[in-house]
């Protein structure tokens, strides 16, 4: 067992990742007051802020051991985002209001508003790689169809004229080509959403 303390967040990290408990206990112990900090100054509520918190280790475990943290020496401002997501989140199923003394705002402050982060262009690239890898292991009358439908944004009524099909038949394939997917996509274990 690694002397925890004295390593950096992406030392800590990478020893997690390679089954190291202790390092991610360590990795709390060196960030909780400051995440739990900014969480309460956002959501001024004592009993949501725990939740986030908690919510916010466990979604920052689960990227981890998915491999799908990008080590780049910013650890805490990572968190951090985690956390500002999820507050986010928390106030737009909130109805999007948010109460600050004694006044309510709406806050713009929403996902789709803010830019993403270098982690999340990262996974789209993969998942993006993934979901052509699987279109290109269809079977070419499959293939077609899907490709017709989602790079060429052909209706089914123009991708069954095109290929001299019912418009059934191409339905059916796009249904198979689908299925398929996933079955693969199953089979290789990809996670295809973030």
């Amino acid at each position: 067992m690694l002397q925890t303390t004295k390593l950096t967040d992406d030392q800590l990290v990478a020893a997690y990742v390679q089954g190291d408990n202790s390092a991610f206990d360590t990795l709390l112990q060196r960030h909780q007051a400051n995440v739990f900090s900014y969480i309460m100054h956002l959501v001024k509520d004592e009993e949501i802020a725990n939740d986030i918190f908690q919510e916010t280790f466990v979604k920052a475990i689960m990227t981890l051991k998915q491999s799908r943290y990008t080590s780049d020496g910013k650890f805490g401002a990572w968190l951090a985002r985690i956390a500002h997501n999820l507050v986010i989140d928390h106030f737009r199923q909130d109805k999007g209001m948010v109460s600050t003394d004694n006044q309510d705002i709406n806050i713009l402050n929403r996902r789709d508003l803010t830019e993403g982060t270098i982690e999340d262009a990262i996974i789209d690239a993969q998942i993006l790689d993934d979901v052509q890898s699987l279109v290109r292991q269809l079977p070419a009358d499959q293939r077609k169809v899907v490709e017709m439908r989602y790079y060429e944004d052909l209706s089914f009524k123009e991708i069954a004229e095109r290929t001299g099909v019912s418009i059934n038949t191409a339905l059916g394939r796009m249904r198979y080509a689908i299925l398929n997917m996933r079955r693969r996509a199953k089979e290789a274990d990809l996670v295809l959403a973030r």
